[in-house]
């Protein structure tokens, strides 16, 4: 069964917990996150616009 109630119910696997801590970050209020950074140049690449707001 797959509870799906609240995040606060929910424990992350080791593999999870794997791939948070190798995720790359950085501070996304100055737009030097990677990730964000490389899902929104995905979006306006998608949306055919020069730019998307995450």
């Amino acid at each position: 069964m797959i509870d799906l109630r609240s995040d606060t119910v929910t424990r992350p696997t080791a593999a999870m917990r794997d791939a948070m801590m190798s995720a790359p970050l950085d501070d996304n209020a100055w737009g030097d996150d990677p990730t964000v950074n490389a899902f929104q140049a995905t979006l306006a690449e998608r949306s055919g616009k020069e730019a998307a707001l995450l």
